[in-house]
């Protein structure tokens, strides 16, 4: 590992300044799950980190007057154990709870989680986030790419998303609240994923002298919430999944009135399918509804080659997601 400066500033005002101007320069070390092996693996190698696990400001769950807050140092094991949460967002708790290893959960925090770098083994090799060859082309389409995105993949990225919380927080409505050195702003969550187009962009909404605050959830409008999540991977134990979906309906009576289906693990980004939540509303939660919904969110997936049953796995997810929230599995 190479030598580096080390801040720790005590309070989230002073982050800013101690952030650069340029991607890769400076880190944020919060959990550190993510970042120590990207830096032993010598996939980024900051001048400096800043320690931001001293900030209280950033900790914590309160209720606001319409929703939820949480700190973005709160950590994947405080989540899942959160009165609060447990209460109001049960799926979100589940999901945290589910998430890696104890031993991960106990340490990863959730800005961590929302924040961390693709899984690509391209990208984790030193090949940069599009994985290109030194001739310009892909090496994902070129090489191995059984884990690899089925949706939003027409180039030049093709690395799926790793956050398996986000999924649930965008079904969720959830927002990301990210302070810079002049200003803080609000950005809803399906919106600070984005594609890269350029290996001098990055993955998130963020620039590099801003940091994710906290997480703020809505609270539940009029009618009755129903969610789930499901997800598909190869062992119970630590592992990334191959698909997962997240889903939230209001009901009124037994029909679905509004619904937001995500995928997970299937795209660059968090995967909201309009598609399927528009097969969903008017109707009510049977085995044939909750088929024809999942179809719809895998109606424009494609193969790289050989991820192709990554389309069916996924498919699969949504529609047990969506029997599970409809009380119909």
């Amino acid at each position: 590992m190479r030598a580096f400066d080390f801040a720790t500033p005590t309070s989230k005002d002073q982050v800013s300044g101690l952030l650069g101007d340029k991607w890769g320069d400076v880190e944020i070390l919060a959990g550190g799950t993510d970042l120590i092996s990207l830096m032993k693996d010598d996939v980024t190698t900051p001048h400096r980190l800043v320690n931001i696990k001293g900030i209280k400001e950033l900790r914590g769950v309160s209720v606001l007057r319409d929703g939820l807050r949480i700190g973005a140092l709160m950590t994947l094991a405080e989540i899942a154990e959160d009165a609060k949460i447990k209460q109001a967002y049960p799926v979100l708790a589940e999901a945290a709870n589910d998430a890696a290893s104890p031993q991960i959960r106990n340490i990863a925090t959730i800005g961590g989680n929302l924040c961390q770098r693709p899984r690509c083994w391209y990208f984790r090799s030193g090949h940069g986030l599009l994985a290109q060859g030194a001739d310009g082309k892909s090496l994902v389409l070129e090489g191995d790419n059984r884990y690899h995105a089925i949706l939003g993949n027409d180039g030049p990225a093709y690395f799926v998303s790793p956050s398996t919380v986000a999924p649930v927080l965008i079904a969720y409505q959830a927002k990301v609240r990210i302070q810079g050195s002049k200003a803080t702003r609000e950005v809803a969550l399906e919106n600070f994923f984005v594609i890269p187009k350029s290996e001098q962009e990055r993955e998130h909404d963020l620039k590099p002298n801003e940091i994710v605050t906290e997480i703020v959830l809505p609270g539940k409008g009029p009618g009755s919430i129903h969610s789930a999540a499901y997800e598909v991977r190869q062992k119970v134990a630590f592992d990334w999944p191959y698909a997962t979906a997240a889903v939230a309906l209001t009901m009124n009576g037994g029909t679905v009135s509004s619904a937001r289906v995500v995928l997970g693990h299937v795209a660059p980004v968090p995967w909201l399918s309009t598609e399927a939540a528009e097969a969903l509303i008017g109707k009510k939660i049977t085995a044939e509804t909750a088929d024809a919904a999942a179809k719809a969110a895998v109606a424009k997936a494609k193969s790289l080659g050989r991820n192709a049953e990554k389309i069916m796995l996924a498919r699969v997810a949504v529609k047990r997601a969506i029997l599970k929230a409809g009380g119909a599995a």
